[in-house]
């Protein structure tokens, strides 16, 4: 019998219109735009300065303060200037410009095709050399991977989970990056064990992905102490909790941490950049982002280098379509939609989805009718209705007591409300403004 989470859940449409489409090197941009701002916590601070000539792979920006990530750069070329642009956020943040010539490679990069198996690196050395090389979590929270595998003394590590569920509707990055390189995924799952020292590794697979659970059953079984777990199709399986909850039972307590029910939680395309990483001296500098949209002539799933404008990759894919009404960095439950296609490449970019006028509509918003659908499909079992009242009358205090900051934003609430109440709208508003309030009062105390 297939796992799954416990509480509340959806089925959307999957619309895996790239699914089984090869990964595609995208092709190099003219100027790469790189963030200094790709990870959670404090933005890199540069290390080069305007006509600073680099090569790929070369280090950019230096991590600031404990939650920070390395930047590297993604093309050779020289520094045209550090300046502020918008990103996928609509907000301008710093970041570096390069202007490319050629596309010469830092020479201690391994660019060879050939798998490196054997890893004699201790757990702290792994740690390092992976925060050496700008790692962070690919499954859209882009938090420092070295930080997730250093847990705090007091909770033991049980067991490593990997994310590679891909719940999100349109999106096969993952999908196909397990296809092409199941053996180097596997390695990097080893290496992950031996840096978190477990002795078992789970690997979550949705059921809707056969080809992908065989092929890593295959590897797996190479491997001691590597299972891969078939999961139902169910989202937002791909949320850390119900992935966790899925596969061991385990419920992880309200503002608590994976770690405080003996687990690590890293995406697949996190395990491959820590591959490429500790076993060829890669630093994360690309990764495959998917492409596609009903009435896009090609999808696709590219591998793309951090900087490229989305435009560039959107003209890869046949250009953008007459019909476009929307363009959203992500998937459709949990993407954000983009002011333009301009914005670059991040190392959290998973997808670019070019969503048509139909789809894009929002239907007319009406009454409450009190139906519970949103309190049902609830995956950490709130109450999205009385959420999204509380934060439009601006009641955050209530708020933070109804367990706001609980909230995935994963969007089952609004997916499934019959009279379109923008529940997810209000919920990530009032979210924002409860964090705010509980960090001011923290800096406080």
């Amino acid at each position: 019998m297939l796992k799954t989470f416990s509480i509340g859940g959806i089925h959307p449409h999957e619309d895996k219109l790239s699914a089984h489409q090869p990964i595609i090197e995208a092709e190099t941009p003219r100027q790469a735009v790189i963030m200094l701002s790709q990870h959670i916590g404090a933005p890199a601070k540069p290390i080069v300065a305007k006509g600073d000539v680099v090569k790929v792979g070369t280090r950019i920006a230096d991590p600031v303060g404990f939650v920070s990530a390395a930047i590297h750069a993604s093309v050779s070329g020289k520094v045209a200037k550090i300046d502020a642009v918008v990103d996928a956020s609509g907000y301008a943040k710093p970041a570096i410009f390069i202007d490319v010539e050629g596309d010469e490679w830092d020479e201690k990069i391994d660019r060879s095709v050939e798998l490196v198996k054997d890893c004699s690196l201790s757990s702290d050395e792994i740690r390092k050399k992976i925060a050496e090389a700008g790692v962070v979590g690919l499954g859209g929270a882009c938090f420092p991977t070295h930080i997730k595998l250093t847990p705090p003394t007091s909770f033991k590590v049980e067991c490593l989970i990997i994310n590679a569920v891909e719940c999100e509707p349109y999106l096969t990055a993952d999908h196909q990056l397990m296809l092409e390189h199941a053996e180097e995924i596997l390695v990097g799952v080893s290496i992950l064990m031996k840096a978190v020292k477990v002795n078992k590794a789970f690997i979550g697979i949705e059921a809707n992905k056969p080809d992908a659970i065989k092929v890593m059953t295959k590897e797996a079984s190479r491997y001691a102490g590597i299972e891969v777990v078939a999961l139902k199709v169910k989202y937002p399986q791909g949320s850390e909790k119900q992935l966790i909850n899925a596969i061991t039972k385990r419920q992880v307590a309200s503002g608590s941490l994976p770690v405080s029910v003996g687990t690590v939680v890293q995406n697949v395309a996190t395990v491959f950049a820590v591959y490429q990483a500790v076993q060829k001296n890669k630093p994360l500098f690309e990764r495959v982002v998917t492409v596609t949209g009903k009435s896009l002539e090609k999808p696709a799933n590219f591998l793309a280098r951090v900087g490229t404008p989305i435009s560039q990759l959107v003209k890869a894919c046949g250009g953008l379509p007459e019909d476009s009404g929307k363009v959203i960095s992500g998937g459709p439950m949990m993407g954000k939609a983009l002011a333009h296609v301009d914005v670059p490449v991040t190392k959290g970019s998973s997808g670019v989805l070019l969503m048509n006028r139909k789809d894009a509509r929002r239907g007319e918003v009406r009454t409450c009718i009190r139906c519970a659908k949103c309190v049902t499909v609830c995956p950490m079992g709130l109450e999205p209705y009385l959420l999204s009242a509380l934060s439009e009358n601006g009641d955050f205090e209530r708020m933070e007591k109804e367990e706001i900051m609980d909230c995935i934003e994963c969007g089952s609430c609004q997916f499934t409300c019959p009279t379109n109440r923008p529940l997810l709208d209000y919920c990530r508003l009032g979210k924002r403004e409860v964090g705010i309030r509980i960090r001011v009062r923290q800096a406080k105390s």
